[in-house]
Order: C-alpha cells, then structure tokens, then sequence
C-alpha cells in the first residue's frame, strides 16, 4: 500500500474493475454554494429493509429545527429530524426517491421562515463520555451511512465481539460526475478529521486510512495540510487509483489493506470499520455540538442544468427546488437520475425529496447518454466475468435468473453482488444484466420474507397446540386429582362411619342392658307339658 508520506508501499488490486470518463470538471469547478430552505419540505417514512419509521408528530403541529419528527426500533430505525421551523401540515403519501417510483407516506413540512431550532448540547470533551454515551449521541443525531448505503451508523460503530484494529474513512468517489465528497474535503476537512478521531475513540482503534482517489488532488491537498497541524495521530491519507468501482466498501478495504471480507460477511469480520467521509463530519457535529443530521452537500450536475455544482441542502428539500437553483432545465434535458451513471435509477418526477444518502442528482441530455441498444442474445464472450469486481459469473447469474432457479444462484453467490454495473458497461449484446440481478435478488428476499413469516406462523400455530395440550393435560391431571381427593374423602367418612356404627349413613339403635324378663313373650316350654 502507498501512503502520501512513505507509510505505506503498495496497494493490493482487486480482479476486474473498468475506466471510465469522470465528467467531474462540470461541477467541481465552482464552490460550495448553499440551497436556501424551500417552502415546504418532506420526510418520507420509508427507511431501510423497507420498513417505516413511526410519525412522532401531528398534522397541524408546530416544530422546531432539531427536533424528531419520526423513529421507530431503538437500534435500526434512527429518527428523523425537522431540518427547519415550521407547521406539519400533512402525513400523507408522496412519490418516494426509490427505484419502484411508488408513492409512500411522508411528513410534510410547511417553512415559517423562522429557522427555530431546539437547544442543541454541545460537549467540549468528548473523552470525558462513556463510549456508549457517544454511540447513543451518534444515534439520537439520526446518522447513517451517506455514501447510499444509509445503513445506522451507531450500530456499525458496535461491532461487539468483531474487534476492529482499523479504521476506513471512504473518499473513493469513483462513479463519474459526483463530486461531493471532494467538495466537502476541501471545505471542511477538519470537521472529517475530528469527526474520524471520535469514530476511533469509539471503536477504540489506532489506525485511521482515509482513502482518496488519486485524481482529487485538491481534496488530497486539503487534508495534507490539516494533518500537517498536529492533532492527528494514527490517521493518514491512502490515495487509491480511480477505477470504477474502487468506493465499494469491501473493494475498498482490499484495496487499503489487502484483507478479504468472507463472502455474506461484514467488514467488521475482517477487522476493519468503512465510514463515509461525509458521515464523519456529520458525527462531528452530533458529538461535540449536539447538531442532528440535518443537511448534506448534494452534487446537481450534468448537460441538463444550467449551472452544475455542490450544494450544502436541507434534507427534506424537494428535488425541483434543487435543480431550479441551478438555472432549471435546459431544452436538451433528457433524464433525471438520483445517484451517478452507474447505479443511480431514473426518476418519473422531480417531486421526490433529497434524502439522508442522496448524494447527487444527474440531468442529462440525449447526447450524454449511450443510445439505448435492444438487447440481443448472449454470445458467451466471458467478458463479464473479466470485469466483474468481485469475480462472480455473470452469465450463469444470467441464466439462472431467467428460469428463475433460486438454488442456483444462490450456489452462484448472487448474493455478493455488488450491482456496480461493470457487466452492463462491457457487454457486447446490451443486455440489461444488473437489472436482472437486482430483481432476482429482490426475489430471493421476498422469498425469505415469506419463508420467515411461514415460519413464524408455524411456530405460533405449533406453540399454540403445544399450549392447549398443556391446558388439556393439566385439567385431566386436576380431574384426577379432584377425584382421588373425593375417592379418598369418601372413604375416610367409610371408616368413620364402620367406628360409630353407622350403616349406610344410617345410625344403628344404641346397644344397652336389653329389655326386662318380664317384658319377654312367653316361651313353650315342652319339658313342663310333657
């Protein structure tokens, strides 16, 4: 591995990988320029693994920047904060910025243009903390992975019996046009570096590589400098080449360190914790000023907008309040894209909000988009395997999503997917292969949905059997008990009643001297006649 100062001397290669134009001049030219809070704002309820957070407010309730808005489970739903001032006025359903396009129920927020916000409690040592203290902060503060994962930051920074010795802060931003998180190094790489030491007093770890790509120069120089500071100990810059998909976290982590996450597993099981750059600044701001994650820069880019660039926008803000801060739509605008290029879908409609993970939204023209080719047959040309990152089979995972054999491809590991597009970008037939690999894989989860639901109902239907058996038993044996206690009370009153001489429950006449001689009938006696 290579380290900027000679630390480290090589970086480990992963198989496959491709180039590609970056694109990232468009937006990386201007500064970081601030989106002024919108009208009205929305929150969707929809968190990960498809499950809804819990409304904590009511329509027609005033609320306060900072203050919850919605949650749900303790640990896998963090809440959801009001990112200004203003009246709930609806909690209903929105187009969501999902890749179904499906409606779904969100928090409407109506701006009073007050900007109010709760008391936020700031902390000036954050080593005088428990490190559970620190970790319930982090969650109260409703941070997750901003990279697009979202997955809750306080559970991944507790890993419980997977030790971590490193730390990654990722700055790979490998898919072309995004530029945030170079935007965000250059403007606040103390906040990330503060935000990095509190994330390695947590896991309690001495090693911190922050991983850049090699053509983000400023980005690198910017950090080089607040390093040269001091302050710093066991955190240094790791530049990475820029190979799409090198920002996969588990690519990543090979990439830094040369470990391999075990297939199905987590980083944790390779010693390493990979947090967003972005999330570190966020977790900056929750521990030491007790800020909620309230705003996120947001790279609006492409041929489709007047003025590209980063903006630094309030979460909740609708995306056409975004791109109408950058000039609106040109007349060749063709597409909107939440996300980059590669694994970022199209959206039906710019109602959508930005979220936690929206890290940038993509217009572009018919030009900047490959034409769209009808897929032809496979030729077995084997170039996806060649590309693939994670060195899958892609074209037996083709196959066997086409006939739908789960068994298959679960022998296939599609599980391991990473659906970063590589196959797609090199096949020569066109064919639509991450899509199907999504799809199958929202399958298989459906199944499993399924299989658990069964089995839980199964297990509640066994259980309940198994209850009323019980209650069966335990009656027959209090039956039984009943009547042994009867039988025995009976035969005791028996007993008693053989001593008293009663006989049939009928007192017999008491014994005495017997009547007088003279009260006695007259006897025949023969002897005397005879």
């Amino acid at each position: 591995m290579a380290g900027t100062k000679g630390g480290m001397s090589r970086l480990s290669a992963f198989h496959g990988g491709i180039h590609l134009e970056n694109h990232k001049e468009v937006s990386s030219s201007g500064g970081l320029r601030i989106c002024p809070i919108p009208p009205r704002l929305l929150f969707p309820l929809l968190q990960r693994y498809g499950r809804n957070a819990r409304p904590l407010v009511s329509v027609g309730e005033r609320v306060l920047k900072g203050q919850p808005i919605a949650g749900g489970d303790p640990a896998a739903l963090p809440p959801s904060h009001a990112s200004t001032s203003g009246f709930i006025t609806a909690i209903e359903d929105r187009l969501l910025p999902h890749p179904s396009g499906l409606y779904g129920p969100c928090i409407v927020l109506d701006a009073d243009g007050e900007d109010e916000a709760v008391e936020f409690a700031a902390i000036s040592d954050y080593r005088a903390l428990p490190r559970e203290e620190l970790r319930r902060r982090v969650h109260a503060a409703g941070i997750v992975g901003m990279g697009g994962a979202g997955f809750p930051t306080a559970l991944k920074v507790n890993p419980g019996a997977r030790a971590a010795d490193t730390l990654i802060l990722n700055c790979a931003e490998c898919e072309p046009y995004i530029t945030c998180d170079d935007r965000l190094m250059r403007h606040a790489s103390a906040e990330v570096l503060e935000g990095a030491r509190i994330l390695m007093h947590i896991l309690q770890v001495e090693s911190c590589l922050v991983g850049i790509e090699n053509d983000m120069p400023e980005a690198i120089e910017a950090v080089e400098s607040e390093l040269a500071r001091g302050g710093h100990r066991g955190i240094e810059i790791v530049p990475v080449p820029a190979i799409y998909p090198t920002g996969s976290e588990k690519l990543l982590i090979r990439v830094l360190t040369g470990r391999e996450v075990p297939a199905s597993g987590i980083p944790a099981n390779a010693g390493v914790v990979c947090q967003n750059v972005a999330t570190a600044a966020a977790v900056y701001r929750a521990v030491l000023h007790g800020e909620p994650l309230l705003s996120r820069i947001v790279t609006v880019t492409g041929g489709g907008v007047p003025w590209p660039g980063n903006w630094l926008t309030r979460i909740g803000t609708p995306i056409a309040d975004l791109v109408q801060r950058c000039g609106g739509y040109t007349q060749s605008a063709d597409r909107l894209i939440l996300g980059g290029p590669m694994m970022g879908f199209a959206l039906s409609s710019d109602e959508a909000p930005i979220t936690k993970t929206t890290n940038c939204i993509l217009v572009l023209t018919a030009r900047e988009m490959a034409a769209r080719q009808p897929p032809m047959p496979c030729i077995r040309c084997g170039a996806c395997a060649e590309a693939c990152p994670v060195e899958l089979l892609p074209q037996q995972l083709y196959w066997y999503s086409r006939s739908d054999n789960p068994e298959r491809l679960a022998d296939h590991h599609l599980a391991d997917c990473i659906e970063c597009g590589c196959c797609d970008f090199v096949c020569p037939s066109h064919i639509p292969l991450a899509q199907y690999f999504r799809a199958s894989k929202s399958k298989l989860a459906a199944q499993r949905r399924e299989r658990d639901q069964a089995d839980q109902a199964r297990g509640r239907f066994e259980a309940r059997q198994a209850r009323k058996q019980r209650e069966l038993r335990e009656k027959a044996e209090a039956d039984k008990r009943k009547k042994e206690l009867l039988r025995r009370a009976t035969s005791t009153d028996k007993d008693a009643g053989a001593d008293t001489g009663e006989i049939g429950g009928l007192a017999a006449p008491p014994e005495g001297p017997g009547p007088s001689r003279s009260a006695r009938p007259a006897q025949h006696d023969e002897t005397r006649e005879s």
